[in-house]
C-alpha cells in the first residue's frame, strides 16, 4: 500500500510530537512504527491493537534483526561497547592524562592539555568528560582557571571529535542509518564513502573543536565566560560542584592502556583490510565490519591482559567489564531498530516519495541543507539527543535531497552539524550533563557559559550551509573558521572595553556636597 499524501506523514509526525514531548526518541520512534503499522494493514478502523502489535514485531522488527547488514552493524557496536567500558575502567585514560599534565605550567598550555586529551580520548563521547575532566581539575583550581571553562573545553572535544570519526560507534551507527536509506533509493554510494565525503561539510564540529585553541592562545574569552574566568582570578569560583564524579584510577595503570590497545587494533585493521586494496580500492561493507569487529576484539583482549598483567584488575574482572559494557549498546541497538523500521514503513506508506513531490513543486535545492541543519538543531534541543536526531531526520533529508539533486554530502554533513548544535546548546543533554560533572561545575552554570560559543558557532555554520548548499564545495570549511576567528576576536574585544569602561565608572568617586 503506497499513498503519496500527507497522511503518508503521521508516523513522522507521531514519532515527532512523542519524542519533544515525553524527551524520549525511544517512545517517539515506538509510538510511530507502530502508528504506521496500524495505517499499512487497515488495523486502525478494527481497533485491534493485538493484532497490530504482532504484525509489527512479525512484519517489521524481527526483519530488522535478520537482515545481514544491521546484524553486522548491531555485533559491531556491540563489540565497541565492550571495548569502550575497558578503556573507562581501566584507570589508563587517568594514567595518560596524568602524564600530559606534568609538561604543563601556565594557563595556556593547561586548556590546551585538556584539549589535546579530549582529542586523544576519542573513543567514548561520554566517557572521555569522565576521564579528561577529573585529571585536569586541580590543574585548573591551581592556576586560577575556572572549573566553567574545563567543561566547556571537555563538551567541545567530546562529541564534535567523536562525530567525525567513522570507525567509532559513532560513526558506524551514523553509517548504518545513511545505509538504509541508499538501499531504499538505489543510490550507487556507499555508506563509509558517504560518511567520509560528509566530513569536510561537519561545520559545527570543526568549528566547536578549533574554537577551543582559539581562545586559549589569544585569551579571547566573551560573554558569561569572561566573566567566570575574571571572578576566578579572584578567588571566586562560582561554578564549583563539590558531587562531582570520579574516574576510576590506579596506582599501577599506565598510559600504554590507551596507546597499547589503539596500535593494536590499527595492526588488526591493516593486517585484514590491507591485502583487500584497503585505503585506495572499495571494500565491501561486510569485510570492513568484519575487521572492525576483529580490531576491536582483539584491542580488548589486549587491555584485558595488560591489566592483569599490572595487577589493576584479575583477568575475570576484566572480562565482567567487557560483557558488561557489551550489555550498555543495548538502548543504542533498540534506536536504531526502531528507526530502521519507520524508515521502511515510511517507504511503504510513500511518506519519502511526498515530501520528495513537495520539495519538487518549488522548494530550492540549495536551502535544503540550511534546514535540514536548523530542524535537526531544534529536535536535538529539545530532546537531548543527537542520536535520536539523527535516526528521525536522516529518512527525511536523504530523500529529498535526492529528489531535487540537493547537494547530498552536504545534506548529510547538514543533519549531523545540526544534532551536533542542538545538543550542545541542550541542558537537558547527556553531554552537557556529563561535561559539567567531569569537571566539578554546576550544570547551569556551564550551560549558560557555553551557550553563547554554541550560537555563534551554530549562526556561522547555517550561513556556511546556505553557501555550501549554492557551491557544493568543501572548502566552505576554511570560510567558516576565518569567521569564528573574526567574530571571537570582535567579541571579545567588546567584552573586554565593556568592562574596562564599568572598572573606571566604579573607581569614580563620589561628589562631596560644597560646605556653604
Amino acid at each position: 500500500m503506497e499513498q503519496t499524501d500527507i497522511t503518508s506523514l503521521i508516523p513522522i509526525v507521531i514519532t515527532l510530537v512523542l519524542s519533544l514531548a515525553t524527551r524520549n526518541v525511544v517512545i517517539g520512534l515506538f509510538a510511530g512504527v507502530l502508528s504506521g503499522v496500524a495505517m499499512l494493514t487497515g488495523m486502525f478502523s478494527e481497533l485491534n491493537p493485538l493484532d497490530t502489535f504482532g504484525t509489527m514485531v512479525k512484519g517489521y522488527l524481527v526483519p530488522q534483526l535478520t537482515d545481514s547488514y544491521n546484524a553486522g552493524v548491531i555485533m559491531l557496536l556491540v563489540f565497541i561497547g565492550g571495548f569502550v567500558a575497558l578503556m573507562e575502567k581501566s584507570g589508563g585514560g587517568v594514567a595518560f592524562a596524568k602524564r600530559v599534565t606534568q609538561w604543563v605550567s601556565n594557563k595556556c598550555q593547561a586548556q590546551l592539555s585538556a584539549w589535546l586529551g579530549g582529542i586523544v580520548i576519542f573513543f567514548s563521547d561520554l566517557g572521555t568528560p569522565l576521564i579528561v575532566g577529573p585529571v585536569f581539575r586541580p590543574l585548573f583550581d591551581k592556576l586560577k582557571l575556572s572549573r566553567q571553562k574545563l567543561a566547556f573545553i571537555i563538551d567541545s572535544t567530546s562529541s564534535p571529535v567523536a562525530i567525525l570519526i567513522p570507525f567509532i560507534g559513532w560513526g558506524v551507527y551514523i553509517m548504518s542509518l545513511i545505509q538504509k536509506e541508499f538501499t531504499a533509493l538505489n543510490v550507487n554510494m556507499s555508506d563509509w564513502d558517504a560518511f567520509i565525503g560528509a566530513i569536510p561539510f561537519q561545520f559545527y564540529a570543526f568549528l566547536a573543536i578549533f574554537i577551543v585553541p582559539l581562545v586559549s592562545v589569544k585569551g579571547l574569552d566573551f560573554g558569561p565566560m569572561a566573566k567566570a574566568e575574571r571572578d576566578c582570578q579572584a578567588g571566586i569560583n562560582s561554578g564549583v560542584n563539590n558531587e562531582s564524579l570520579n574516574p576510576f584510577s590506579h596506582k599501577n595503570a599506565k598510559a600504554s592502556f590507551v596507546w597499547a590497545p589503539l596500535l593494536v587494533m590499527l595492526v588488526v585493521l591493516c593486517a585484514m583490510l590491507v591485502p583487500q586494496g584497503f585505503p585506495f580500492q572499495k571494500v565491501a561493507g561486510s569485510s570492513f565490519r568484519a575487521a572492525l569487529s576483529s580490531a576491536y576484539f582483539f584491542a580488548a583482549i589486549t587491555l584485558i591482559s595488560l591489566m592483569a598483567y599490572y595487577g589493576v584488575r584479575k583477568l575475570s574482572d576484566g572480562v565482567s567489564v567487557y560483557l558488561k559494557g557489551m550489555g550498555n549498546m543495548m538502548p543504542v541497538a533498540i534506536i536504531l531498530v526502531l528507526a530502521w523500521a519507520l524508515s521502511t514503513v515510511g517507504k511503504e506508506l510513500g511518506a519519502a516519495a511526498y515530501i520528495a513531490e513537495q520539495a519538487q513543486s518549488g522548494f530550492p535545492y540549495w536551502l535544503v541543507p540550511a534546514v535540514a541543519f536548523l530542524l535537526s538543531a531544534i529536535i536535538s534541543f529539545a530532546t537531548g539527543s543527537s542520536w535520536g536526531t539523527f535516526a528521525i531526520m536522516m529518512p527525511l533529508v536523504i530523500p529529498t535531497a535526492i529528489a531535487i539533486d540537493a547537494p547530498l554530502l552536504v545534506a548529510i554533513g547538514a543533519v549531523l552539524s545540526g544534532g551536533l548544535f542542538g545538543d550542545h546548546c541542550s541542558p537537558i543533554s547527556e553531554t552537557t550533563i556529563l561535561s559539567s560533572t567531569g569537571a566539578g561545575c554546576d550544570q547551569f552554570e556551564h550551560f549558560k557559559t557555553q551557550l553563547p560559543y554554541a550560537l555563534m558557532n551554530g549562526s556561522i555554520a547555517l550561513i556556511s550551509f546556505v553557501v555550501a548548499g549554492f557551491t557544493g564545495s568543501s572548502w566552505v570549511v576554511l570560510g567558516a573558521l576565518v569567521a569564528q576567528l573574526i567574530l571571537v576576536t570582535l567579541l571579545a574585544k567588546r567584552d573586554a572595553s565593556k568592562n574596562a569602561s564599568s572598572e573606571v565608572q566604579s573607581q569614580v568617586p563620589e561628589s562631596k556636597p560644597q560646605q556653604a
